[in-house]
Parts: C-alpha cells; structure tokens; sequence
C-alpha cells in the first residue's frame, strides 16, 4: 500500500485539537443528549452530501455485504457513544468526562488483539494498566465527592468502549473505500440510529434558540469533519491503537477550555489521575519500535 503524501500524526494533532472543543459546545448548547447528537451527525451528513452525490455516489455500489454490515455496526455504535458521552456532561465535569471517554487504549487493545491478532508487548500493557489506574483516581475521587459525578464517570467509560468498537469495525472497511465515502455512508446511518432515539424517546426537535443551532452547526464543521474525518482518514494507515493514544490528549485541551469558559477547577484527584493517563500515554509513545512496526498498516 502506498505511504500518504503528509505524516498521519499531523491529522491526529489537528483532529485531538478539534474534538477538544467538542465538549465546550456540547455543554453551552441546551438541548438534550440526543438530540445534540443528531444534530451534529445530521448536519455533518448534509454538508457532505453535495460533494457525495457529485464524486463518490457510484463507489457505495463497490460495498459488499459485509462492508455494510461493518459500516452499520460502526454507525450504531458511533451513535450511542454520543447519545452516552453527551450525557455524562451533564452529571460530570468536562474534565473528568473527557479523560474517562478518550480513555480507549485499554478497549483497543483487546480488541485489536481478538480482531486483527495484533501482539501486545509487556510496554504496551504496561502503559495500558497505568493508564486504566489514573482513570480510576479520577473516578474514585468523583465518587467521594458525589454519586451523581459518579455516574457520569461510568457513562463516559461506557462511552469510551462504544467509540473503540466503531474505530474497530471502521478500520476494516476504511482500507477498501476513499474517505468521503466511507465517512458519509457511516455518519448516515448513525444519523438513522439516532433520529429514531430521538423519536422513541420523544425527545423535541425543535425549536431552539438560535445559539443551540449555532452549536448544533459548530459540533458538525470542527469536531465531526474535521476531526473525525481526520482520524477516518488516518486510521487507513495507522493502527486504532496510534489514534486512540492521540485522542487521549483532547481532556488536556478541554480542561484548559472548560477552566476559563465554565469556571470549571480541577480537584487533586482530577490533576492526579489525569497525570497518571499520561504517564501512562508518554510509555506507550516512547515505545519507538513499536510504533514504527504499527505505522503503516500490512493490510490493504
């Protein structure tokens, strides 16, 4: 397979900057979790789809069947990660709940070790459980502090493990399809999944004011099309593992965010479990030879 023209770990930096601000819209917007979630995706889709139906529209016809199951496994699951991760906001700071959603090494490397047979040095491991105990600092810390902060925590943990199957699944069919394809195809049926959320919670779709569509349109440009697609693109030539290492840096750029917009402090269990994830995030970076055997994927 051919090298890509620019490093993938200059996308990655772009994309963790951009899903950074994720959060920060999330919480000034006032809808509820769903329905963020289908906004976002909804828009995502629809400015994408002039630029679908003009280049890319035949290529869907290449899709077998298992790419399609693939791919709706991948939307479904892309959905629920934010329906959950959304509302964990609600009940728990951006810090917490951003360290504890990007937190996706330790679920990467089952997977990918059950998946793709990708070995697991003693490093690797290592870096995971040191990672693992940072986010349980930070749990525990919001536990004692209170249950409702608590169970924001589990949301995103849960949130954590839904965004590494959808990286997983979508991994397989990224290597067959270009990107604007395969993004559209399964930010679409994501769209689907959460539309009928919506629905069968009967949650509102409108109206809002005109900041929550503001946001809704802010979620869809940055973290959605310039983010995730990002990762989308990347991940043809990288492990889940390279990218869910790098999104573990976006909870270092939302706490900052959230600091100065919502007065949100850290506690010394947030500073001390978050240093601990990146402690844990440098051993695995550090891992240079692994990192270089990962690099560019043998699969086509």
């Amino acid at each position: 397979m051919e090298k890509p023209r620019i490093h993938p770990y200059i996308p990655i930096i772009i994309g963790v900057i951009s899903v950074a601000l994720s959060a920060i819209f999330v919480k000034l917007a006032t809808a509820d979790a769903g329905v963020i979630a289908f906004y976002r995706m909804f828009f995502s889709v629809l400015i994408m789809l002039p630029l679908f139906l003009m280049k890319y529209r035949k290529e869907v016809l290449t899709l077998s069947k298992k790419d399609w199951i693939f791919s709706a496994i991948a939307g479904v699951f892309l959905a629920f990660h934010f329906i959950l991760w959304f509302e964990s906001l609600n009940y728990t700071s951006v810090a917490s709940s951003t360290v504890l959603v990007t937190l996706q090494p330790i679920f990467a490397f089952v997977g990918t070790y059950f998946f793709f047979k990708e070995k697991l040095s003693f490093k690797t491991i290592l870096s995971a459980l040191i990672a693992v105990t940072g986010s349980v600092i930070i749990s525990w810390g919001d536990f004692k502090l209170s249950g409702t902060a608590f169970y924001g925590d589990m949301l995103a943990l849960i949130a954590c493990a839904l965004i590494t199957t959808y990286l997983l699944f979508g991994q397989d069919v990224r290597k067959r399809l270009s990107l604007i394809t395969y993004t559209f195809v399964v930010y679409s049926i994501s769209t689907i999944t959460l539309f009928f959320y919506v629905l069968i919670k009967g949650e509102s779709f409108g109206p809002y004011p005109g900041s929550d569509w503001f946001w809704f349109i802010m979620l869809a440009l940055i973290p959605n099309l310039l983010g995730h697609t990002l990762f989308n693109w990347a991940i043809k030539w990288v492990s889940t593992n390279v990218i869910s290492i790098g999104i573990l840096f976006e909870p270092v750029g939302a706490a900052i965010l959230a600091f100065y917009v919502f007065d949100e402090t850290l506690s010394i269990s947030q500073i001390a479990g978050g240093m601990v994830v990146i402690a844990g995030i440098v051993l695995f970076v550090i891992d240079g030879e692994k990192l270089r055997n990962k690099f560019f994927s043998k699969k086509a």
